[in-house]
């Protein structure tokens, strides 16, 4: 038996509940994991209160990010070992394998196993944000040295992620974020610059912080009219990646902007890198190469116990963290 985090109907985190479920052996292909820790994720939020790009079917599991030991394998995998600590590739689909569980069963390609170098709660905090940031900022738009990268929404997990590998490649990380009050943890996290983006002049400011050629990549989860403000002050050809939408805004398109600097502005999911093997297998030699120099590691922010979910929802949902909120089985 295992319990699982479910909801029957959308709403607040107070719709969340504990549900018994049985989990049978491992089938061919399948993974039994325990689980020891889960990450959570703004989608997680969203999904629970219908906001999410994917329609819940009631009763509704959710979670895209987990890290567990191995308990045993099905037919066909050779890859992975009874006692191995492993981290979950976030699936393409929150109803595909969700890891609000204690245990369950997991396809093997979507399992990794974990650098030695982190525990489970990093575990469950790595591969969702750095393999979104990667998916963006190196195999898409293959940043290098001393281009600037302005990143949103900063003090989240793929924001941190963002600047980590941004100065891994010698690029110059911009932190955007709405007031002061993360600023001193930002710069200390790695940030060159921080531009608060409930003053005026955000356009000016960003451009004075990238330099002469201005911002070449934009990494956003923000959206609404700040993308107005930031397009102008990007470098010719600059690339925007939208990831979210954090804005209750309208997001406009820039058009005086993306024509005078030939700019390009595309929606942007972690599925770029997962759902391709070959990209995949890329991005996890970078990311576990990043953390075996130490230039890459997930930022916790907090630790709740299993049973307080509703507790870790709510602080989710605050906008205080900096990092990963994890939950703790």
């Amino acid at each position: 038996m295992s319990r699982a985090i479910r909801f029957h109907r959308v709403g607040g985190p107070d719709v969340l509940c504990f549900e018994d479920m049985v989990v049978p052996p491992p089938g061919a292909g399948e993974v039994r994991v325990d689980v020891k820790a889960i990450g959570l994720n703004r989608a997680d939020a969203s999904f629970r209160s219908g906001r999410y790009i994917e329609e819940p079917k009631f009763p509704a599991s959710l979670g895209l990010e987990a890290a567990g030991i191995v308990e045993s394998v099905g037919e066909g995998v050779n890859e992975f070992v009874s006692g191995q600590l492993v981290g979950l590739v976030p699936p393409i689909s929150m109803a595909e394998s969700p890891t609000y569980v204690e245990r369950a069963n997991f396809p093997a390609r979507m399992l990794v196993a974990s650098p030695p170098q982190l525990d489970a709660a990093s575990t469950a905090a790595l591969w969702m944000a750095y393999l979104t940031a990667y998916g963006a900022l190196i195999d898409i738009a293959g940043i290098g040295r001393g281009d600037a990268v302005a990143i949103t929404a900063a003090s989240s997990s793929v924001g941190i992620a963002a600047i980590q590998m941004a100065n891994l490649l010698g690029a110059i990380p911009i932190a955007l974020t709405r007031t002061g009050a993360k600023a001193r943890a930002l710069r200390e996290l790695g940030a060159r610059e921080v531009i608060t983006t409930d003053g005026p002049y955000v356009a000016d400011r960003l451009q004075a912080a990238a330099g002469g050629l201005g911002v070449r990549v934009v990494l956003d989860a923000v959206g609404g009219p700040l993308i107005g403000e930031i397009s102008k002050a990007m470098c010719c050809h600059g690339q925007i990646f939208e990831y979210g939408g954090l804005s209750s805004e309208q997001t406009p398109f820039p058009l005086g902007q993306a024509l005078g600097r030939q700019l390009l502005m595309r929606g942007y999911l972690v599925h770029h890198v997962t759902a391709n093997p070959g990209r995949l297998a890329r991005a996890e030699d970078f990311i576990r190469s990043g953390v075996e120099s130490g230039m890459l590691r997930p930022v916790i922010d907090k630790i709740f116990p299993f049973d307080r979910v509703v507790d870790a929802h709510r602080w989710l949902e605050g906008g205080h963290q900096i990092g990963k909120i994890v939950l703790q089985v």
